[in-house]
């Protein structure tokens, strides 16, 4: 079976955005992966009780590996209401998601307080960008999974590739053992 990506569902095409808005991909390594029915998209932020639309949020202190590590966080919206526990429980959602499927790869929104792999905005609200990472990005990278982002496609992909020919090998393997019942390889 190929493996599955979870996605953005803003970059899935999903209107889902604080702005209620989408961000939908149109790379070719991106419609391949449709067409193979690959992706699985979850937006963390309406997982997790947020509506659409909604206030922009930004870290005002830390980011989601701060706040895995037990560091004290601070993530507002930009009217001064705390949505951590949003945020926390979308992140929780992903993972499960994530986790039901074996999913290995997550191309995740850059720049998001949720879902921002390098960068995330600094908590000013005037755009302006710093190291760090969302939660959702962290929580996932905490369990294994490794995330990209929307312009990270092409590394994504040569991790996907990798992963599909480790499975292949893996049934091959399976398929050529003493005890593997008659007539196994024709599954491959």
């Amino acid at each position: 079976m190929a493996e599955r990506i979870l996605v953005s569902a803003c970059l899935y095409g999903e209107a889902v955005r604080y702005d209620g808005q989408a961000c939908t991909q149109q790379h070719p390594i991106w419609q391949e992966w449709q067409q193979q029915n690959r992706l699985i998209s979850c937006c963390p932020e309406v997982a997790g009780g947020l509506p659409i639309p909604r206030f922009p949020a930004e870290w005002i202190k830390g980011d989601g590996h701060n706040a895995l590590i037990g560091r004290p966080v601070r993530l507002l919206d930009n009217q001064g209401t705390d949505v951590y526990r949003e945020f926390y429980k979308g992140a929780q959602y992903a993972l499960q998601i994530a986790q039901r499927h074996n999913i290995k790869i997550a191309v995740l929104k850059s720049k998001s307080p949720s879902c921002g792999t390098d960068f995330i905005y600094d908590g000013s609200f005037t755009g302006t960008l710093i190291g760090g990472i969302g939660l959702t990005a962290a929580v996932l990278q905490q369990a294994g999974i490794q995330v990209f982002n929307e312009l990270q496609l092409a590394e994504a992909n040569t991790l996907l590739n990798q992963l599909d020919q480790s499975s292949l090998n893996e049934l091959i393997s399976d398929s050529a053992s003493p005890n593997a019942p008659p007539g196994n390889l024709n599954k491959l």
